[in-house]
């Protein structure tokens, strides 16, 4: 099967900027093997994919393993998060600007772009959350009682998710009983001593089997406890243990 010019030349595109990351020669395009050619397009794309996905992840995982693991203080876990993440950016920046001008400048990418773009992203998780994100105006407005690492975890899960809504978060006893519910006296969703939620719920109707295990994994890989029960509604309970 032959390619058309435009769709050769970027896969040859792809396979230069894969060639590069890794260190490893560009395959050689063959004619009429489509099986090869999906292939090499799967990995390229999986590669950036990843490339792209790393830094986001990072800030998610490093704070949470310091947090979790290590008894680190919330915000401390997380400027060490985001000073590893802008060492991550920075060396992609830094890549990028050799490959334009021939030169390393680490100290200004890192100053004017690495640092700036971290800064900006933890700013925006922290603080916001789109109202097509939240079930409703009441979510929107416990949005910043939840835990900021948690916070920071849904924000970067939004990005991949559009789809994803939250559906509750900060709770009072007087919640469980408008709903029918008993009181649980140990819910996570009650803000606790440290002065944040500890809990989310996520909608999982209509989402698909494959989507809702995705997120699930998720949570459980950045370092999260999940559980899928029904309350109200079907959801996915995701929490923050308390230290």
């Amino acid at each position: 099967m032959a390619m058309p010019g435009l769709a050769l030349d970027a896969f040859r595109a792809w396979t230069r900027i894969e060639s590069q990351i890794t260190g490893q020669g560009a395959p050689a395009v063959a004619h009429g093997k489509g099986r090869a050619l999906v292939v090499a397009v799967a990995r390229a794309t999986a590669t950036v994919a990843l490339l792209v996905a790393l830094p986001f992840l990072l800030l998610v995982r490093v704070s949470l393993f310091l947090y979790l693991h290590r008894h680190v203080p919330t915000w401390l876990a997380l400027a060490a998060g985001a000073a590893c993440t802008t060492l991550l950016v920075t060396a992609y920046a830094a890549w990028v600007w050799r490959r334009l001008t021939g030169r390393v400048r680490l100290r200004l990418v890192a100053r004017r772009v690495a640092l700036p773009l971290v800064l900006a992203y933890a700013g925006y998780a922290l603080l916001f959350v789109s109202s097509a994100n939240a079930k409703s105006e009441r979510v929107r407005a416990y949005y910043t009682t939840l835990h900021p690492l948690l916070r920071l975890a849904l924000s970067t899960l939004v990005l991949a998710d559009r789809d994803i809504v939250i559906t509750d978060l900060a709770r009072r006893p007087a919640d469980y009983r408008a709903m029918g519910l008993p009181v649980n006296d140990g819910s996570l969703h009650y803000v606790q001593q440290d002065g944040y939620a500890h809990a989310a719920d996520l909608r999982t109707v209509g989402r698909g089997l494959v989507k809702n295990r995705l997120v699930q994994l998720y949570f459980w890989a950045m370092g999260f406890d999940t559980l899928r029960h029904t309350g109200t509604a079907d959801h996915l309970h995701v929490e923050l243990a308390v230290r």
